[in-house]
Protein backbone atom coordinates (compact mmCIF):
# COMPACT_ATOMS: atom_id res chain seq x y z
CA UNK A 1 0.00 0.00 0.00
CA UNK A 2 2.74 2.34 0.91
CA UNK A 3 4.56 1.65 -2.05
CA UNK A 4 1.44 2.41 -4.24
CA UNK A 5 0.63 5.54 -2.49
CA UNK A 6 4.31 6.41 -2.68
CA UNK A 7 4.57 5.73 -6.62
CA UNK A 8 1.37 7.83 -7.09
CA UNK A 9 2.92 10.97 -5.25
CA UNK A 10 6.11 10.80 -7.19
CA UNK A 11 4.70 9.75 -10.87
CA UNK A 12 2.52 13.06 -10.25
CA UNK A 13 -0.70 11.21 -10.08
CA UNK A 14 -1.18 12.56 -6.72
CA UNK A 15 -0.24 16.20 -6.99
CA UNK A 16 1.91 18.48 -4.35
CA UNK A 17 -0.76 20.06 -2.32
CA UNK A 18 -3.36 17.35 -2.93
CA UNK A 19 -5.29 15.82 0.26
CA UNK A 20 -4.90 12.17 0.02
CA UNK A 21 -7.86 9.81 0.26
CA UNK A 22 -9.44 9.38 3.83
CA UNK A 23 -8.62 6.19 5.85
CA UNK A 24 -11.85 4.67 5.45
CA UNK A 25 -11.39 5.45 1.17
CA UNK A 26 -7.49 3.90 1.56
CA UNK A 27 -9.10 0.68 3.52
CA UNK A 28 -11.85 -0.15 0.63
CA UNK A 29 -9.50 0.41 -1.64
CA UNK A 30 -6.49 -1.78 -0.72
CA UNK A 31 -8.99 -3.86 1.31
CA UNK A 32 -6.78 -3.30 4.93
CA UNK A 33 -7.56 -2.85 8.12
CA UNK A 34 -7.37 1.02 9.53
CA UNK A 35 -3.79 0.56 11.62
CA UNK A 36 -2.44 -1.15 8.19
CA UNK A 37 -3.67 2.00 6.70
CA UNK A 38 -1.99 4.72 9.41
CA UNK A 39 1.43 2.71 9.37
CA UNK A 40 1.52 3.46 5.46
CA UNK A 41 0.34 7.05 6.11
CA UNK A 42 3.31 7.15 8.98
CA UNK A 43 5.77 5.71 6.32
CA UNK A 44 5.69 8.53 3.88
CA UNK A 45 5.44 11.13 6.13
CA UNK A 46 8.55 10.06 7.67
CA UNK A 47 9.74 9.88 4.14
CA UNK A 48 8.86 13.82 3.85
CA UNK A 49 6.49 13.08 0.98
CA UNK A 50 3.33 14.11 3.22
CA UNK A 51 2.23 16.46 5.73
CA UNK A 52 -0.56 15.57 8.11
CA UNK A 53 -2.59 18.75 9.47
CA UNK A 54 -5.41 18.85 12.14
CA UNK A 55 -8.73 18.99 11.19
CA UNK A 56 -7.04 18.90 7.01
CA UNK A 57 -5.81 15.59 6.79
CA UNK A 58 -3.05 14.62 5.04
CA UNK A 59 -1.68 16.34 2.07
CA UNK A 60 1.35 15.98 -0.44
CA UNK A 61 4.03 18.16 0.23
CA UNK A 62 4.47 20.76 -1.71
CA UNK A 63 7.41 20.34 -4.34
CA UNK A 64 10.56 22.83 -2.63
CA UNK A 65 12.85 24.59 -5.00
CA UNK A 66 16.42 22.66 -5.06
CA UNK A 67 19.03 25.69 -4.98
CA UNK A 68 22.64 25.23 -5.39
CA UNK A 69 25.04 25.65 -3.09
CA UNK A 70 28.67 25.26 -4.63
CA UNK A 71 32.24 27.21 -4.48
CA UNK A 72 31.63 29.50 -7.03
CA UNK A 73 29.10 31.22 -4.71
CA UNK A 74 32.05 33.05 -3.03
CA UNK A 75 33.66 33.99 -6.39
CA UNK A 76 30.20 35.35 -7.48
CA UNK A 77 29.84 37.33 -3.74
CA UNK A 78 33.66 38.86 -4.26
CA UNK A 79 32.19 39.88 -7.84
CA UNK A 80 29.32 41.47 -6.00
CA UNK A 81 31.63 43.63 -3.76
CA UNK A 82 33.46 44.33 -6.88
CA UNK A 83 31.22 45.78 -8.56
CA UNK A 84 28.69 46.88 -5.90
CA UNK A 85 25.93 45.49 -6.68
CA UNK A 86 23.33 44.45 -3.91
CA UNK A 87 23.83 40.80 -3.16
CA UNK A 88 25.46 37.98 -1.36
CA UNK A 89 26.67 34.43 -1.67
CA UNK A 90 23.00 33.27 -0.30
CA UNK A 91 20.85 35.42 -2.60
CA UNK A 92 23.47 33.65 -5.69
CA UNK A 93 22.50 30.52 -3.74
CA UNK A 94 18.52 30.96 -3.71
CA UNK A 95 18.64 33.45 -7.01
CA UNK A 96 16.10 36.19 -5.58
CA UNK A 97 16.59 39.75 -5.67
CA UNK A 98 17.91 41.71 -2.70
CA UNK A 99 14.43 43.14 -2.00
CA UNK A 100 13.33 39.25 -1.34
CA UNK A 101 16.11 38.86 1.50
CA UNK A 102 15.44 39.25 5.11
CA UNK A 103 17.74 38.39 8.24
CA UNK A 104 16.84 37.83 11.52
CA UNK A 105 19.88 38.24 13.79
CA UNK A 106 21.09 37.85 17.33
CA UNK A 107 25.05 39.29 18.43
CA UNK A 108 26.63 38.77 21.51
CA UNK A 109 30.30 38.63 22.75
CA UNK A 110 31.22 35.30 23.94
CA UNK A 111 34.91 33.03 25.33
CA UNK A 112 35.41 30.51 22.55
CA UNK A 113 34.23 27.25 23.38
CA UNK A 114 37.10 24.86 22.71
CA UNK A 115 36.06 23.69 19.51
CA UNK A 116 35.49 26.41 18.18
CA UNK A 117 38.86 28.11 19.25
CA UNK A 118 40.27 24.60 17.96
CA UNK A 119 39.38 25.98 14.55
CA UNK A 120 40.06 29.27 14.71
CA UNK A 121 43.99 27.96 16.16
CA UNK A 122 43.47 30.26 19.07
CA UNK A 123 43.70 29.11 22.82
CA UNK A 124 39.98 28.60 24.73
CA UNK A 125 38.50 31.59 26.04
CA UNK A 126 39.37 33.86 22.98
CA UNK A 127 36.74 36.59 22.21
CA UNK A 128 34.54 36.46 19.84
CA UNK A 129 31.68 38.06 18.54
CA UNK A 130 29.09 35.28 18.22
CA UNK A 131 26.56 35.98 15.13
CA UNK A 132 23.41 34.14 15.21
CA UNK A 133 21.59 34.11 11.70
CA UNK A 134 18.05 33.31 10.49
CA UNK A 135 18.05 33.83 6.24
CA UNK A 136 15.08 34.17 4.52
CA UNK A 137 13.50 34.31 1.24
CA UNK A 138 10.22 35.89 0.85
CA UNK A 139 9.88 35.27 4.63
CA UNK A 140 10.07 32.16 4.47
CA UNK A 141 12.79 30.52 6.89
CA UNK A 142 15.78 28.97 4.43
CA UNK A 143 18.86 28.65 6.39
CA UNK A 144 20.52 28.77 9.81
CA UNK A 145 23.88 29.70 11.05
CA UNK A 146 26.11 30.76 13.66
CA UNK A 147 29.08 32.61 12.84
CA UNK A 148 31.68 33.76 14.47
CA UNK A 149 34.47 36.31 14.26
CA UNK A 150 37.24 36.99 16.33
CA UNK A 151 36.96 40.02 18.14
CA UNK A 152 40.03 41.52 17.73
CA UNK A 153 39.27 42.15 14.38
CA UNK A 154 35.64 43.51 14.68
CA UNK A 155 35.29 45.20 18.18
CA UNK A 156 33.60 48.78 17.52
CA UNK A 157 33.41 48.53 13.72
CA UNK A 158 30.09 48.58 11.84
CA UNK A 159 30.79 45.23 11.19
CA UNK A 160 29.86 44.38 15.17
CA UNK A 161 26.45 46.29 14.83
CA UNK A 162 23.61 44.11 13.70
CA UNK A 163 21.53 47.02 12.93
CA UNK A 164 23.66 46.76 9.81
CA UNK A 165 22.76 43.26 8.87
CA UNK A 166 22.04 42.22 6.32
CA UNK A 167 25.29 43.83 4.73
CA UNK A 168 25.28 43.23 0.74
CA UNK A 169 28.13 41.37 0.03
CA UNK A 170 28.32 39.95 3.21
CA UNK A 171 31.44 38.67 5.22
CA UNK A 172 33.50 39.32 1.61
CA UNK A 173 32.51 43.09 2.19
CA UNK A 174 32.34 43.06 5.64
CA UNK A 175 35.79 42.10 6.12
CA UNK A 176 37.14 44.07 2.99
CA UNK A 177 35.52 47.31 4.76
CA UNK A 178 37.97 46.18 7.68
CA UNK A 179 41.23 46.09 5.36
CA UNK A 180 41.00 42.34 4.90
CA UNK A 181 40.44 40.18 2.14
CA UNK A 182 39.44 37.07 2.14
CA UNK A 183 42.26 34.53 0.53
CA UNK A 184 40.02 31.21 0.62
CA UNK A 185 37.20 29.13 2.18
CA UNK A 186 37.00 26.30 3.71
CA UNK A 187 33.56 24.25 4.09
CA UNK A 188 33.01 20.33 5.89
CA UNK A 189 29.70 19.31 4.61
CA UNK A 190 28.18 16.34 6.85
CA UNK A 191 23.75 15.13 7.24
CA UNK A 192 22.36 14.80 9.74
CA UNK A 193 19.19 14.65 11.32
CA UNK A 194 17.75 18.19 12.64
CA UNK A 195 17.50 19.19 16.12
CA UNK A 196 13.98 20.71 17.68
CA UNK A 197 14.60 23.94 17.37
CA UNK A 198 16.09 23.45 13.38
CA UNK A 199 12.68 21.37 13.08
CA UNK A 200 11.03 24.36 14.40
CA UNK A 201 12.78 27.34 12.94
CA UNK A 202 13.33 26.12 9.75
CA UNK A 203 9.80 24.58 9.41
CA UNK A 204 10.91 21.10 8.33
CA UNK A 205 8.64 18.12 8.07
CA UNK A 206 9.12 14.86 9.37
CA UNK A 207 11.96 12.70 7.52
CA UNK A 208 13.64 15.66 6.14
CA UNK A 209 17.49 15.87 7.09
CA UNK A 210 19.87 19.02 6.99
CA UNK A 211 22.92 19.71 5.87
CA UNK A 212 25.52 20.84 8.42
CA UNK A 213 28.21 23.09 7.25
CA UNK A 214 31.11 23.87 9.01
CA UNK A 215 32.87 26.76 7.09
CA UNK A 216 36.39 28.22 8.08
CA UNK A 217 37.42 31.88 6.14
CA UNK A 218 40.69 32.54 6.12
CA UNK A 219 42.54 35.78 5.48
CA UNK A 220 46.07 34.83 4.39
CA UNK A 221 47.04 31.97 6.95
CA UNK A 222 44.90 33.50 9.84
CA UNK A 223 40.89 32.17 10.06
CA UNK A 224 38.74 35.47 10.75
CA UNK A 225 35.71 33.73 10.40
CA UNK A 226 34.29 30.18 11.98
CA UNK A 227 30.31 29.22 11.02
CA UNK A 228 27.93 26.46 11.58
CA UNK A 229 25.35 26.48 8.74
CA UNK A 230 22.48 24.23 8.67
CA UNK A 231 20.17 24.16 5.41
CA UNK A 232 17.12 21.46 4.91
CA UNK A 233 18.45 18.44 2.67
CA UNK A 234 15.53 19.00 0.11
CA UNK A 235 15.98 22.64 -0.62
CA UNK A 236 19.44 22.81 -1.68
CA UNK A 237 21.72 20.29 -3.84
CA UNK A 238 25.49 20.49 -3.47
CA UNK A 239 27.51 21.22 -6.76
CA UNK A 240 31.22 21.46 -6.67
CA UNK A 241 33.63 21.82 -8.99
CA UNK A 242 37.09 20.09 -9.14
CA UNK A 243 39.15 22.31 -11.41
CA UNK A 244 42.48 19.82 -12.12
CA UNK A 245 43.62 21.85 -14.85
Amino acid sequence: MADELRRRITDGAIPPGSLLPSESTLMAEFSVARGTVREALALLRAEGLTVAEKGRGTYVRPVVPVRRLGSERYRAELEQVRNGELGTAFTTDQQVAWSAYTLDREFKEVPAAAPVAGLFGVPPGTMLLERRFVFRTHGVPQQMSTSYLLLSMVAGTPVADPANEPWPGGNTSQLHSLGYDITAVREQVSARMPLPDEVHTLRIPGGIPVFAITRQTYVDDVVAEVADIVLPGDRVRLDYLIDLA
